[in-house]
């Protein structure tokens, strides 16, 4: 292989599953021409880390995962060396890919005991086993951020939480869970970007840190990783002036940051990835097409994720770098793939998932990380207990399990007066709130003047309230003390709102803790 082609194997550009064929053709082109060593698939051009401002376009696409499979199959037909094939799948194929196996978020997982640490390796490799039958080699996870900044637009429900123990071990376990079933797994995002208030999508989060504050606290995670051997980490798009002179260089274009802190103070000898390079927080720090990607090599980093700028990166490169430093990236890259047996591909069949062993699994979690953040007190009077669902259906599951225990009609907190007279002489309201986005964007997708007749009828009523989604969104809230009882579910699964059920019925007891900062 000549220079240029060893280059080619450290780009791995987006690849979009719903797409032209003119697009897909320019990829194959890119795939022969230019040697490329991976390929980075997302859902869409429309799909939040391709096009973050207009990620509320919700579009609904057909037949995602037999579209994937035909593109692997397709784009690794063109290639001399075997594609590495990644996704981000931090809960699973749905993340990216509709109707497949959706795994508990990382905040749900985090609200588990720390000595349930198991159950993460079990999820992780479940995960594992539905990348590896759809022909991924490497999922970009786990997020390994702590998080410990209640405001974080990024992060929140992608972290384990804000204990750096439970982030340390359950991002070791979950992946070993990926190890153990021979898939990639990669931590992110290095140096930790957890404590941020800024979203690298769209624009550089500042980590206002010592060297001594980000050793007690985000870099404990990836060091504790680096002990174990772990062989890929992916390094954000955010500053540490401290660490950089006082200048706010993002990390992933930093020396400072990736060679001399990640590789040779905390001994780091795997494979560097950069975050996507589309994303605002660098795409556009250099005039010159390439120079970005230049930049982040030179820096220490092997794998060059979501590059928009593949021809001119090589050339960048080619002309500017080191032989011995590209034959290093080069080195790790080949390593990685013989590892993971990517130089092997085989031909990928559309896989059939197993469903009912999947729902069976999601049974067994969800009491793990059901959490109680106010009990309440005494006994509910189920005669008098209305149903009202919030954001969501009055038709649900969670409801559908009490019908007995409740037989009052359920209503839609959004089609109730402000007197709330449509629940006659209640005393007790039971109110089912569906989060409409995991997201904290425009309030979790909730109308504040819904939220605000919730609050009012908590004023009125004995209200237990049931979350279902990030039960972060509680903090749009003005005042949960008004709750006679709040527990969270964090996720809208069918199974979960039937545990939930159990739960309020007094027939299962909530296994999870949760600590939050509001």
């Amino acid at each position: 292989m000549n220079i240029k082609e060893k280059i080619g194997q450290l780009f791995s550009p987006a690849a979009f599953i719903h797409d032209s064929e003119e697009n897909i053709q320019a990829m194959e082109k890119l795939i022969a021409e230019y040697h490329i060593g991976g390929l980075t698939f997302f859902h869409s051009r429309h799909s939040a880390a391709a096009n973050f401002e207009r990620r509320q376009e919700n579009l609904s696409y057909d037949n995602t995962l037999e579209k994937l499979i035909e593109l692997i199959n397709r784009y690794q037909l063109v290639t001399k060396i075997p594609l590495l094939i990644s996704i981000d799948a931090e809960f699973g194929l749905a993340m990216r890919i509709e109707n497949t196996p959706q795994y508990p978020y990382a905040i749900s997982l985090g609200a588990m005991d720390i000595s349930e640490k198991e159950w993460i390796y079990e999820v992780g490799k479940h995960m594992a086993r539905d990348l590896k039958a759809a022909g991924i080699h490497l999922n970009f996870a786990p997020v390994a951020d702590i998080n410990s900044n209640p405001d974080n637009p990024v992060i929140g429900y992608r972290s384990f939480g804000k204990s750096k123990e439970k982030v340390s071990e359950f991002s070791k376990h979950l992946y070993k869970g990926h190890q153990d079933e021979g898939v990639g797994a990669c931590y992110k995002h290095f140096p930790g970007h957890g404590d941020t208030a800024v979203d690298s999508h769209l624009g550089l989060p500042v980590l206002l840190k010592t060297k001594e504050e980000l050793e007690k606290e985000e870099l404990s995670p990836f060091q504790d990783g680096i002990a174990e051997g772990i062989d890929m980490v992916m390094v954000g798009h955010l500053a540490v002036p401290e660490l950089t002179g006082g200048k706010e260089i993002p990390a992933s274009i930093s020396k400072k940051l990736i060679t001399d802190l990640l590789k040779k103070e905390m001994g780091f000898e795997g494979v560097i990835v950069s975050d996507a390079l589309n994303m605002k927080a660098v795409a556009n720090l250099y005039p010159e097409p390439g120079q970005l990607e230049f930049e982040a090599f030179m820096a220490g980093t092997d794998l060059l994720c979501f590059s928009e700028n593949v021809k001119d990166g090589i050339k960048w490169i080619s002309e500017r770098a080191p032989e011995e430093r590209i034959e290093e990236s080069f080195q790790k890259i080949m390593s990685w793939k013989e590892k993971y047996g990517v130089l092997n591909a085989k031909k990928v069949k559309v896989p059939v998932f197993d469903w009912e062993s999947h729902k069976e699994f999601l049974e067994t979690l969800s009491p793990k990380f059901l959490a109680i953040l106010k009990k309440v007190n005494g006994e509910i009077d189920m005669k008098n207990c209305s149903k009202v669902a919030v954001f969501g259906s009055k038709v649900n599951s969670f409801f559908k399990s009490l019908n007995e225990l409740l037989p009052r009609e359920p209503f839609e907190l959004e089609n109730l007066d402000k007197q709330f007279e449509e629940l006659e002489d209640a005393e007790w309201v039971l109110v089912a709130l569906f989060v409409p986005s995991a997201k904290p964007i425009n309030h979790f997708g909730m109308n504040p003047a819904t939220l605000k007749k919730l609050q009012l009828l908590a004023e009125r009523k004995k209200v237990s309230l049931y979350i279902f989604g990030n039960p972060l969104a509680l903090k749009e809230f003005t005042d949960l003390d008004q709750f006679a009882g709040v527990t969270c579910a964090f996720q809208d699964f069918e199974v979960v709102q039937k545990t939930a059920a159990l739960h309020f019925a007094g027939q299962l007891q909530a296994e999870g803790t949760w600590d939050h900062d509001f």
